[in-house]
């Protein structure tokens, strides 16, 4: 039998020598076979491969008929015809394949990075009801894994594993490190984690460390991430290990897989056409994600990037090291307004401070529209302690005020910043208000419930919050604040309540609640809900019950805010306090019949949007003793209730409550200033002019009126 293979495979060789066809490559292969059996002996073979007994039997006599018919074959056909079939054949095969060469040059990266991306988003799932893995995940991930592997191609041959080695240990490490955050903090990698990871020091890095990174984490769903490498090692090794098997072992495995090759040979042409075709629809899926995204990473400031965000069709950051790349220009911009913050401050004076209202409270709600306030008339009674201190004559209600800007960022921004919209420059270029009152004596305070360096919520916090966060800054502006998120608005009394041996005797405090942000349920205690689904059952028959479910949530949240805020002021009632309350933006839930819940982020405005989403409550609480030592102020309060107001001139109010001249304080945005213009443009989102608006509305509902 070992000379039957070896005259075999010798024969082969012949004929591999003597065709120039696509045969070459066939009885190359099988001299290689035929050769490796014949070093194998005259060893039992597995029954599959009996098929080169039958050459032991008939080998002189086919062999010598298959040599002279493929030789009569050759002498009949012209040669020159022959090889330019051929040629052809092979040119057109070529092309076919050509969009298989990538992924064959890089195939450990192709199919490992396509693996890792999966299961990093796998990973990050949220753990909540409806949460789905991003939509179009399969094909952007092989569009983007595709593109990577063109791109690597047209490397050289002897730089390639390098920048793959790179590459492999950028990606893993980025993967571990989201998975991981997301795993124990709930979140993936964003920019408020980079902000803090920037002002961790070497010994708290150290503890961080020491508390976190323990092995247990491999049992969790970094330990997929592992395995992946782990995987992908044991490829690289492949050939190694193949070498650990013995020779008629490794001769058995070689045998598979050059029959694999084989068909593989064949099938390659269709391959190439399938991987050529769902290249194009994934790039062509994927298209408006990227353009979403490019437009995510060239936004020149950190609002401008929340605004995005807002928006329907705004990029998705699915792979991790996206998020990375994404964080790193967040910060970026954010570093340049700190700057620009950082040298208003420096620039920032104070004339001079009388101190004409020894304590001033700032409370500052959260997702609350003016149409479910009891207080305004809302059908359902929201706000009964409010009430009963408006019956008592403590409480001044405001009746014309909007917010400048739907959200929350935007408008902390706007109301922190001594500068309003319509003015000069932007908000950075100006000091904010606490810089101010404490550079007047005020110890001021700042009491949150949401901006804290928490990074849960991703750049919707790190955009509100940077600037409050920033340790420059919040010195510069903060004496105290607290340091602990809370799950219900309650605990901040606590947080007070633990500051106020240090408050001296000029206290400006901020008080910054959850409110009624979504989720509305798990903003009030299970065990004070007042307001059921059949409360709502003559008052809205339109909605179903889940829809009335939600809107009785909002309504309980409404209620419990208003107990918070009633203990806030029962601090201040045996005190010389003035206190002003004030949500940030409006909320919709189901108002009318739009049908929806939370704040639509549409660039334009309506009469419908500015009603329920910029309309906001707004009020002064002042105390008995405090009415009796300023009566002048509290005589002011109540004359400018009834005028135009935005919230974006709050700091010039507060000025006026206080009693500083500042350079950067103006009478015409004080609404407490006899000087004040109250026909200023109240500009929502910095661009439609809400006055405007409501006349026109006005006049459309009079003619109908008057057509009817």
């Amino acid at each position: 039998m070992k000379e039957v293979y070896s005259q075999i495979g010798e024969y082969c060789l012949s004929y591999a020598k003597i065709v120039l066809t696509r045969a070459m490559r066939v009885y190359s292969q099988i001299a290689e076979y035929c050769l490796s059996y014949a070093k194998i002996g005259n060893k039992s073979l597995p029954a599959k491969f009996n098929m080169f007994n039958m050459y032991q039997q008939q080998r002189k006599d086919i062999y010598s008929l298959q040599f002279q018919s493929f030789t009569l074959i050759l002498h009949k056909i012209p040669h020159g015809y022959y090889h330019r079939i051929n040629r052809t054949r092979m040119k057109i095969r070529k092309i076919m394949t050509l969009p298989l060469v990538p992924i064959a040059r890089n195939f450990g990266f192709f199919i490992f990075m396509y693996v890792l991306g999966i299961v990093c988003a796998i990973c990050t799932l949220p753990n909540t009801k409806g949460a789905e893995l991003y939509s179009n995940l399969w094909l952007e991930l092989f569009a983007d894994d595709y593109i990577a592997c063109v791109l690597l191609s047209l490397v050289p041959g002897k730089v390639r594993p390098w920048i793959k080695a790179v590459l492999y240990f950028i990606l893993y490490s980025i993967a571990i490190a989201d998975v991981y955050c997301f795993s124990k903090f709930g979140s993936t990698i964003n920019p408020s984690m980079l902000l803090l990871l920037g002002e961790t020091d070497s010994r708290e890095a150290g503890e961080f460390l020491r508390t976190y990174l323990t092995p247990e984490i491999l049992q969790g769903p970094v330990g997929f991430v592992v395995g992946v490498i782990i995987l992908h090692t044991a490829w690289g090794l492949r050939r190694r290990i193949y070498k650990l098997f013995g020779y008629r072992r490794r001769m058995l495995m070689l045998g598979r897989w050059h029959r694999w090759r084989a068909r593989w040979f064949k099938l390659m042409p269709a391959a190439g056409i399938i991987t050529a075709v769902l290249a194009i629809v994934a790039i062509g899926m994927s298209w408006s994600n990227k353009q979403g995204c490019h437009k995510l990473m060239t936004a020149k400031t950190v609002g401008e990037i929340e605004h995005l965000l807002t928006l329907t069709g705004h990029g998705n950051m699915y792979l991790p090291v996206y998020r990375l790349a994404f964080s790193i220009r967040s910060n970026q911009l954010a570093a340049k307004q700190i700057t620009t913050l950082i040298a208003a401050a420096d620039k920032a004076k104070v004339d001079s401070c009388s101190y004409a209202s020894p304590c001033i409270v700032l409370i500052i709600g959260e997702s609350y529209g003016r149409h479910h306030s009891s207080l305004y008339g809302y059908d359902v009674d929201t706000n009964p302690r409010q009430r009963k201190l408006e019956k008592r004559g403590r409480l001044i209600k405001f009746t014309d005020v909007v917010s400048p800007w739907n959200l929350t960022s935007f408008v902390f921004k706007n109301i922190f910043s001594m500068h309003v919209v319509g003015q000069k420059g932007e908000w950075c270029d100006y000091p904010m208000f606490p810089e101010l009152m404490r550079k007047a004596g005020y110890h001021v305070t700042f009491i949150t419930n949401q901006f804290l360096s928490q990074a849960k919520e991703a750049v919707y916090d790190f955009s509100g919050g940077f600037f409050l966060n920033n340790p420059v800054m919040s010195k510069q502006m903060f004496d105290s604040r607290n340091d602990t998120l809370r799950p219900l608005d309650s605990g901040l009394l606590k947080d007070y309540k633990r500051i106020k041996p240090e408050i001296g005797e000029h206290e400006f405090t901020i008080f910054h609640l959850l409110g009624q942000h979504v989720n509305y349920r798990q903003r009030y205690p299970s065990n004070q809900r007042h307001f059921w689904v059949s409360t709502y059952d003559d008052l809205r028959p339109d909605l179903n019950g889940k829809q009335k479910r939600i809107l009785s949530d909002y309504d309980n949240a409404t209620l419990y805010n208003d107990s918070i805020v009633d203990q806030i002021v029962k601090l201040y009632q045996r005190r010389d306090a003035v206190v002003i309350y004030m949500p940030d933006h409006g909320e919709e839930c189901y108002e009318g019949n739009r049908g929806f819940i939370c704040r639509n982020h549409s660039s334009a405005i309506d009469y419908d949007l500015a009603h329920y989403e910029f309309e906001i409550p707004f009020w002064v609480y002042v105390s008995p003793l405090y009415a009796k030592r300023h009566p002048q102020m509290v005589k002011e309060i109540k004359a400018a209730k009834n005028k135009r107001f935005m919230t974006d001139a709050v700091a010039h109010m507060l000025m006026h409550l206080a009693g500083i001249s500042a350079p950067d304080y103006h009478e015409e945005y004080d609404i407490l200033s006899p000087n004040y213009n109250e026909m200023r443009p109240r500009l929502l989102k910095g661009h439609t002019d809400y006055d405007k608006l409501r006349e026109k509305v006005k006049k459309l509902l009079c003619l109908q009126t008057l057509t009817q």
